[in-house]
């Protein structure tokens, strides 16, 4: 049985042994309260002896006695609900599966996963119903006794609303009803939290300053795209759509910022850190890339005339990025379970959390002007050597060199924001356009390499390959398009 996963929205309450219970049935859209339902429920919660789990706020369990017995993983979201994957028990005997591990890597890495709290609960659950017998949503009224590994089992009752088909009304109406019956928001956000206390370890409390140093803005921006990077790698997993671009996307924007920010980190330590970012989003991109071709030339070939299409175009297309997105994953997903990306990992918590400074480290409002004004120049040089390209193939690359450059500088301004506020953002959306422009420009050259391939193979099976060429030369045709359009545009871009 497959994984399922759900968006748990809910409050806890804590409650004293000789509370009643509030009349739900006259809560706002509430027609009924279904037959309480008694269970006997056990959850014994798995981390690293370190609980690196808990530290980032998410919890993986094995319950059994409920309704949904099974192996559980929530992880935080920033709407503020919480993501639930459930995976079956299986037959592991309480050895955590292999495929529940990997949900959690990017907090476990290589690290055992060990029972750290055993809860048992007797729950008694009322459903919420409205007039059509719709539950809208739960409370369940728990009577917890925990026990973490060598210490004495604690006790305590609460009771917890979740949303089911209700909104979010629902539970701000209940609050009210719910704190005059005698309950108080729960002393923690998990009955897990509340099991460890003090044992979970927190992190050095650090916000950028009112009047932040250059290195501040690096750690701010740096910590941003970490932060993304744990937030993805289970999306990546879990094959959430569009999970891929966005992983990437964060590893460019701190392998950007480490070159950007050379004046105050050190250059040996950041050019390492890139040089395995580099490597980490190349396994990633080949199913990434596989991904968008699929898409361009699904739409790409229905475009064209029925009476030009000669054989089985969109098939051959679509078999061919199939199995290079299938091979793409698999690589990306190897990569995920290495020992290469556990250890970058941990390079990644250490520069956030001890930044390594060097040089003239200085108030960014003085010095972060000519860190963009750097990139800035090296851009520029770039346009200046595509411009004076003397081959097609020299000019492509040199204007991909363009588009690698605009997005250093375009990151290298968000990062700026906090300090020069819209002037920064406007030459982040200036260095997105050409990003974008000569992204265009990118894909037309990578697709035309695909099509003379597969041209040339169709060739050799015998097959007629005239659509193939239409189709490069719509490609080409979209890469003069774009480059043009870049040129364009380039004299309009002065740095202010």
């Amino acid at each position: 049985m497959s994984p399922t996963e759900q968006l748990e929205i809910e409050t806890k309450y804590d409650v004293d042994e000789a509370a009643s219970l509030p009349a739900l049935h006259e809560l706002p859209g509430v027609a009924s309260v279904a037959q309480p339902v008694e269970l006997d429920l056990q959850a014994v919660y798995y981390d690293t002896e370190a609980l690196a789990l808990a530290a980032n706020k998410v919890t993986l369990r094995r319950r059994t006695g409920g309704e949904d017995d099974g192996w559980h993983v929530k992880f935080p979201k920033s709407s503020g609900g919480r993501l639930e994957i459930r995976h079956p028990l299986g037959r592991t005997n309480g050895k955590v599966p292999i495929a529940v591990v990997r949900s959690v890597r990017v907090h476990v890495r290589g690290n055992e996963l060990v029972p750290v709290v055993t809860l048992n609960t007797k729950r008694v659950v009322h459903r919420l119903l409205d007039e059509d017998g719709v539950v809208l949503a739960e409370l369940a009224d728990d009577r917890v006794t925990a026990t973490v590994e060598g210490s004495e089992p604690e006790t305590w009752r609460e009771w917890e609303l979740e949303l089911v088909g209700g909104d979010a009304s629902l539970l701000e109406e209940a609050d009210e009803l719910l704190r005059s019956a005698g309950a108080e928001p729960a002393s923690g956000p998990s009955k897990l939290a509340r099991a460890l206390g003090d044992r979970i370890p927190t992190a050095e409390a650090w916000e950028l300053p009112s009047k932040p140093r250059t290195s501040d803005l690096f750690r701010a921006y740096a910590a941003a795209q970490v932060q993304a990077i744990r937030d993805r790698d289970p999306e990546v997993r879990r094959d959430v759509p569009d999970a891929i671009h966005k992983f990437r996307v964060a590893t460019r924007r701190l392998r950007s910022a480490l070159a950007t920010y050379r004046p105050v980190i050190d250059r040996q330590v950041g050019d390492r850190i890139r040089g395995e970012l580099k490597w980490l989003a190349g396994e990633l991109g080949v199913a990434r890339d596989a991904e968008v071709q699929r898409e361009h030339f699904a739409a790409e070939v229905a475009e064209q005339p029925t009476e030009l299409v000669m054989g089985r175009v969109a098939g051959r297309i679509d078999d061919h990025l199939r199995a290079v997105y299938k091979e793409g994953r698999a690589g990306a997903l190897a990569a995920l379970e290495s020992e290469r990306y556990f250890r970058l990992l941990d390079s990644l918590d250490e520069l956030i959390a001890n930044p390594p400074l060097v040089g003239d480290d200085r108030k960014a409002a003085k010095q972060i002007h000519d860190l963009l004004e750097h990139d800035w120049k090296r851009m520029r040089k770039a346009v200046r050597r595509s411009q004076s390209a003397e081959t097609t193939a020299e000019q492509d690359h040199e204007l991909h060199e363009v588009r690698k450059a605009a997005k250093r500088l375009r990151y290298a301004a968000e990062s700026a924001v906090p300090v020069l506020g819209d002037e920064a953002a406007d030459l982040a959306s200036r260095a997105e356009e050409v990003q974008e422009v000569l992204g265009e420009h990118q894909d037309s050259v990578v697709s035309r390499d695909l099509l003379r391939q597969l041209a040339v193979q169709v060739h050799l099976d015998g097959g007629n390959a005239f659509t193939f060429g239409r189709l490069h030369a719509a490609e080409e045709h979209r890469g003069i398009r774009s480059r043009d359009a870049f040129y364009k545009l380039w004299p309009t871009l002065e740095l202010a």
